[in-house]
């Protein structure tokens, strides 16, 4: 087996893009992100594309679009993996494993999706797609709705939390002041966030439009490489841990605020890591909803279960705190176009791992961790990430 490499990477902007389509989003980051490793077209063994689509777009057959949008990859071998809002990171995976094999020295890996073109009401659902269809697809507020009726269920176990929700929606969306990449560059303090208005209505259940990622369109694209290849390289870094983790996908099948399948990668990434939570310097993770984040510091070791709300309260995620999550500004600020999050997840830890993260830095980061979870909590990806030079 040959241990992977990040060696290069690229990121576009994310939000409402005037770009047509996939085809045209992927193109802007395609050849950026072999210039950024140093790498040529020609040097490439393998195309690993993540777009969910599914009804964005009536144009499917996602991996084929690289090569129409930039004619220098044509030629190369691709596939387009989904697995909902963990898309991306299923075609990061799929792309170390096929350099892990031997069968690839260099791999190009891109996340894109274009969401703004298609009208609200289709959007919501497209996106309940990603849950148990003949259980929960009829259900009120859409995808949102789900994630209603988790936070409804978390707050009656353990008492309403909506002032620590506000509290890492203000946190987010500080932090998304901070990175130009970011769909929305506005500061809404907790005040705002946690009162529902005209301008911040209730959405579904508890939650209210600050509790909510963006619609969004963009791409990512990450360069793996072999370390033979590495070597001669600018940049270079690993995989510390990778893990990945399921679930069943009906709610009606698992408790829905347990979040089992994230606790499960996080714990094998921290065993195969040899590391403890607090070893990190910092952690992008998955907030579609703050809810979601909120139980995924419990899924991550940072509280037990139903004490999440207290990492929030403790500022121990902030900007400044002993573990920053999100210092992007997360999906909920930085923007959720659903093929594009994955990367740009792993973008934004190796940024700040090589130093190149901006107004968004962290000082001396040296690890980093990535979760990056598919539907309700159904397929979790936790990677660790290292610099090696």
């Amino acid at each position: 087996m040959t241990d992977p490499l990040i060696v290069g990477w690229a990121h576009g902007k994310f939000g409402k893009s005037e770009a047509p389509d996939t085809m045209a989003l992927m193109q802007e980051v395609a050849l950026p992100a072999l210039d950024h490793a140093g790498i040529g077209a020609g040097d490439v063994d393998g195309i690993f594309t993540g777009v969910y689509n599914n009804g964005f777009t009536r144009q499917d057959f996602q991996g084929a679009l690289v090569a129409m949008g930039t004619p220098e990859l044509a030629g190369i071998p691709f596939m387009r993996a989904e697995n909902a809002c963990a898309t991306g990171s299923a075609a990061l995976y799929a792309a170390a494993d096929f350099i892990a094999s031997g069968r690839g020295k260099v791999a190009l890996v891109i996340g894109a999706e274009k969401m703004t073109a298609t009208p609200g009401d289709q959007i919501g659902d497209i996106l309940l797609s990603a849950s148990y269809v003949e259980e929960e697809g009829d259900t009120p507020g859409g995808f949102a709705g789900v994630f209603g009726r988790i936070t409804e269920t978390y707050f009656q176990r353990h008492g309403d939390r909506s002032e620590e929700l506000a509290m890492i929606a203000a946190k987010n969306h500080e932090n998304g002041m901070r990175n130009p990449y970011a769909h929305m560059r506005k500061p809404f303090d907790l005040a705002f966030c946690n009162t529902p208005s005209d301008k911040n209505p209730l959405v579904a259940g508890p939650l209210r439009r600050t509790d909510c990622s963006l619609v969004s369109d963009g791409a990512a694209a990450i360069v793996l490489a072999a370390p033979e290849v590495a070597e001669g390289l600018q940049r270079a870094i690993s995989f510390r841990a990778r893990a990945q983790a399921g679930d069943y996908l009906a709610l009606s099948r698992r408790d829905p605020i347990a979040f089992d399948g994230p606790h499960r990668a996080w714990r094998q990434a921290l065993e195969q890591s040899g590391l403890g939570i607090m070893d990190l310097d910092l952690v992008e993770t998955h907030d579609c909803f703050t809810t979601a984040e909120m139980i995924e510091y419990e899924a991550m070791g940072l509280a037990p279960r139903g004490q999440g709300w207290r990492v929030i309260r403790d500022g121990v995620t902030r900007f400044g705190g002993a573990l920053p999550v999100n210092p992007s500004g997360g999906l909920k600020s930085r923007g959720h176009p659903i093929g594009a999050t994955g990367v740009s997840q792993h973008v934004m830890v190796a940024m700040q791992l090589m130093g190149e993260a901006g107004e968004m830095q962290l000082a001396g980061a040296e690890l980093g961790g990535v979760f990056n979870m598919g539907g309700a909590a159904v397929a979790s990806y936790c990677s660790i990430l290292e610099r090696r030079k």
